[in-house]
């Protein structure tokens, strides 16, 4: 080790003013840096101020000795870790023992050998160095890894879900256009039938006792009425579960690994129509009203799946705090509602709000908001993940900004951002 390698200094702790002068002679003809101590009070108030990188600490000192010294360094978890060389003219084992005991690296006897003092100084320094590289190293990899592992959850998960929305929308397709083509067609018949019907009464205005009978029994009026009327709620419903297949491809666009040009506007809408279960009113819980609030604004060069992943953990989430605002009984005789904005501000970045009127998040929890893994949620109900895919994507995948603004008691909003150009 150069004598320009440490940029820290070395404590020395002695009360003999000769090995003070020896000792500060072999470290000064190195270039090492140091600092003295005559007694072990004021070592230790030296090192609350400034931590050294090593300690030469002698045995034998009035007032607290170097053994008790020592054992308060490493007592403390600010200290504890600054290596410590005894320096004492004990040389009985039971001294040594004790000493290595409480913490220390390595003995010095005296009388001192300037070459013996400078040889285990560079040593427990080079092993000092060592350690914070190794614990630095193994602190890196440790958090590469668990960025990766995340980082392969949040990609399953996306995968996972989008796969499954795709496939649901693909299986609902074929049985939908099937019933939605052939509404039109069945329709006409019916209209057919109930015309020539409405012939053969005209025709034979007197039919048999047996017609009559089952036309009575079959009450062909309202029967045809009512036909209308089915086919009417059987067209409305295969629009509606039509519309909801639509809604799901769109939401899943598993298509699109580059980014297209997209309508943020469809993908919310998407996004909400897949969500209408959880919107509904359930037992004692009110419906949640959305109020939607849409400017003009122009396509967006984006991830659309990735997007639409953003709205739905979002939009989740805020049905959730109104949930459990609901169910702690914190919304008084407020209705539940989620605000959704667009707008374009004047960096010409589209700006999506999307606000609820639940309880609000307490600012210890909004600054781990976005972290991964980290969930206020009970087990089973979160995974911690939703946040931070949705951060990740709008911050890293579309270079914008995520933000939340959350005030106790009136609700939280999130603000996405996302450049145009």
């Amino acid at each position: 080790m150069s004598k320009t390698q440490n940029n820290g200094f070395i404590l020395i702790v002695d009360d003999n003013p000769t090995n003070l002068s020896l000792l500060c002679e072999a470290l000064n003809s190195e270039g090492f840096r140091f600092r003295v101590a005559v007694d072990g009070e004021s070592a230790i108030a030296q090192v609350e101020r400034n931590q050294p990188e090593l300690i030469l600490l002698d045995v034998q000192m009035p007032g607290i000795d170097g053994f008790e010294t020592c054992r308060r360094f490493k007592a403390n978890p600010v200290t504890q870790n600054i290596p410590i060389i005894f320096t004492t003219a004990l040389a009985d084992t039971e001294s040594k023992t004790k000493g290595f005991s409480l913490g220390a690296v390595d003995y010095i006897p005296k009388p001192f050998a300037q070459e013996e003092v400078i040889a285990r100084v560079r040593v427990h320094l080079q092993l000092k160095q060592l350690t914070e590289s190794l614990e630095q190293q193994v602190s890196d990899r440790t958090k590469a890894l668990q960025q990766a592992k995340v980082k392969l959850v949040k990609q399953e998960k996306l995968s996972t879900l989008g796969e499954l929305i795709a496939g649901i929308a693909h299986e609902m397709n074929n049985p939908i256009s099937f019933l939605y083509n052939n509404i039109p067609p069945l329709k006409d018949y019916i209209a057919g039938i109930t015309k020539l019907l409405l012939i053969y009464e005209q025709e034979y205005p007197n039919p048999t006792a047996k017609i009559t009978t089952a036309i009575e029994d079959l009450d062909l009026k309202f029967v045809l009425e009512d036909l209308a009327k089915i086919l009417s709620s059987f067209q409305l419903g295969s629009e509606r579960i039509q519309k909801l297949s639509n809604s799901l491809r769109s939401f899943s666009r598993l298509d699109s690994d580059a980014k297209i040009l997209a309508d943020l506007h469809l993908g919310l809408d998407s996004t909400l129509m897949i969500l209408q279960h959880r919107l509904k009113a359930n037992g004692d819980r009110p419906g949640i009203e959305v109020i939607k609030s849409y400017a003009t604004l122009p396509l967006v060069n984006c991830y659309v799946g990735e997007m639409n992943q953003v709205f739905m953990n979002i939009l989740a989430n805020a049905i959730d705090a109104l949930d459990e605002a609901i169910m702690r009984g914190k919304m008084s005789n407020k209705i539940p509602q989620i605000q959704i904005v667009t707008e374009i501000d004047s960096e010409q970045s589209i700006v999506i709000r999307i606000a609820d009127n639940g309880i609000g998040i307490p600012e210890r929890v909004k600054q781990r908001l976005f972290e991964p893994l980290f969930t206020t949620k009970i087990v089973g109900k979160g995974t911690g993940l939703g946040l931070s895919i949705a951060y990740e994507i709008v911050v890293e995948k579309h270079e914008g900004v995520l933000d939340v603004n959350s005030q106790p008691g009136i609700g939280t909003e999130f603000i996405i951002k996302i450049p145009t150009e």
